[in-house]
């Protein structure tokens, strides 16, 4: 660890020095789980040919049998239709490691038990926020038909509409960091943060040392991470040692060896919640290549929000649902983390919302369809994955083919390649219907943006890929007429300056190597 990226305080260095993990950590991940099952297909097979060495043909008959019967319970299971597909491929090809993994994933008893942990949440929050029927008969409102998406919405959750709220947008991550620090040293009764990536460096050591300030002048300090932490950016004792200095820290559905039910189900959040009047929401973590302070993929492009007025409680209650989740505590002592906030500015509407791969609700790509299927005159998108399925592929072609002008920027520098290559198996068939697509030129797109005919807007965390569209617990930030709105659209065409369009010719250009590993994935794709 390079102490010069921490501020001044000999304390949290000794506390938080970064140490190496061990192999034995993969074994934690879905890789050990398939690497498991492949080696016991093979171990099998051996077995089962020399048993069956003079009767080969009843052994292939078995074999076949085994392989229509799981391929019966597979169109029975309710599942999206491509991910079905894919599973058929599998288990064509690897009958036994295949039908097994489709066993452990639908029969996932920690899916079970967090699942109904959930639901008993927000059946007992139900009443803690309200959504004030005057906001949702608004002109503005209903004439946009986004009172019939929030009442979608508080069909699957509590998300309400909220005017008197004031929203500042952020095109980059270091503006988003400048303003934490300053709000964060305001903080006088709570600190909540929630993201899916914390790791050591600059921000995170910064931020941590105003944290454990507040901690100990006796504000409460919650942070929560995901588990995958513990295999890439933290050690396994890490909310140990944040105890030690005052604050309390869980990390999220933690990884253990081949038996974890919950690895495919990661906290991909971000927020951050101080005194229940201030909120930050956007694609941002809390690293230092998200605020430019280190280099990995060329410039880091990223977005986020931040959020003053009665939304706020909005937010709270997504952290303190997701942090209750591995607990069983009976009663919720909440009420006063809500409804602290003095602003009352009209900034027009906001609603924020979360969605979660316990229910059978699709939240995110709702919404983003909701947008696409409703634009009058453009779309404008930022993404840094583009794997689809077939509704919302359908829904941006759909909107191109009717004069929408569609646009989306991704990355010119991936983060990873098999995503990037899967992402180019969609360029020929949405331009070809009208869509136009750029790659930003400088590097990697993070953002995760959503910006229509100069009225509605989505800034969060969810990705146009099968992860966050299905298997990730997310968040994001509705706007409906806010004072940011035309800063969200000049932001997107600032960005798109700097990008190279991508056009027929530069896709017959494209390296064989992406055609070969876009090709292959593509098959994949809905267990990316």
């Amino acid at each position: 660890m390079n102490k010069n990226k921490y501020p001044d305080n000999p304390e949290i260095i000794k506390l938080i020095k970064k140490r190496r993990k061990g192999l034995l950590r993969i074994v934690f991940s879905r890789f050990g789980i398939t690497a498991l099952l492949l080696l016991l297909q093979v171990v099998i097979l051996v077995f089962l040919y020399m048993w069956f060495n003079e009767d080969i043909e009843y052994f292939a008959m078995a074999a076949t049998i085994f392989t229509i019967l799981v391929l019966l319970h597979l169109f029975m299971l309710e599942m999206e239709s491509s991910a079905k597909l894919t599973w058929m491929f599998l288990i064509t090809l690897l009958p036994l490691p295949a039908a097994l993994m489709l066993i452990f994933t639908e029969n996932d008893s920690g899916h079970s038990r967090m699942s109904r942990r959930l639901q008993r949440l927000i059946k007992v929050s139900k009443g803690v926020i309200k959504q004030d029927e005057r906001v949702i008969k608004e002109e503005d409102v209903v004439s946009t038909s986004t009172d019939a998406l929030c009442r979608y919405l508080n069909n699957s959750g509590t998300f309400p509409i909220y005017d008197g709220s004031e929203v500042t947008y952020f095109p980059l991550g270091e503006y988003k960091f400048k303003a934490m620090l300053e709000e964060l040293k305001k903080a006088e009764k709570f600190i909540f943060m929630e993201y899916f990536i914390i790791d050591e460096g600059l921000m995170w050591g910064s931020i941590l040392k105003i944290l454990a300030e507040k901690a100990a002048q006796g504000v409460e300090v919650r942070v929560m991470y995901d588990g995958m932490c513990e295999i890439s950016t933290l050690t396994s004792d890490y909310p140990k040692r944040l105890a030690k200095l005052g604050i309390k820290c869980k990390s999220f559905s933690p990884l253990t060896p081949f038996i974890s039910t919950q690895y495919n189900y990661r906290d991909h959040r971000k927020i951050l919640v101080i005194d229940g009047k201030v909120a930050f929401n956007g694609g941002v973590n809390l690293a230092d290549e998200y605020i430019n302070e280190i280099v990995r993929f060329g410039h880091w492009k990223d977005t986020a929000l931040m959020i003053k007025g009665k939304a706020v409680d909005s937010y709270t209650l997504m952290f303190l649902q997701m942090w209750h989740i591995t607990e069983m505590t009976k009663k919720l002592e909440w009420t006063q983390y809500f409804g602290l906030s003095d602003v009352q500015k009209n900034d027009g509407y906001i609603i924020p919302y979360c969605d979660s791969p316990l229910d059978t609700y699709k939240v995110g790509e709702t919404v983003y369809m909701d947008i696409l299927d409703r634009a009058k005159s453009y779309v404008h998108i930022m993404t840094p994955y583009l794997i689809l399925d077939n509704e919302l592929e359908m829904s941006l072609t759909y909107a191109a083919q009717r004069g929408v002008d569609v646009k989306l920027i991704l990355p010119g520098i991936p983060d990873k390649k098999m995503p990037y290559a899967l992402a180019k198996t969609h360029y020929k068939h949405l331009i070809d219907s009208g869509v136009k697509i750029y790659e930003y030129t400088p590097g990697f797109v993070h953002a995760k943006v959503f910006v229509s005919d100069d009225e509605k807007a989505v800034v969060g965390t969810i990705n146009l890929d099968y992860r966050s569209l299905y298997h990730h617990f997310e968040c994001a930030t509705f706007m409906l007429k806010t004072g940011c709105i035309p800063q969200i659209e000049e932001d997107f065409q600032k960005t798109l300056e700097k990008c190279s369009e991508v056009t027929d010719e530069t896709i017959k250009g494209t390296k064989l190597s992406y055609k070969i590993r876009g090709g292959i994935m593509k098959i994949f794709a809905p267990l990316m």
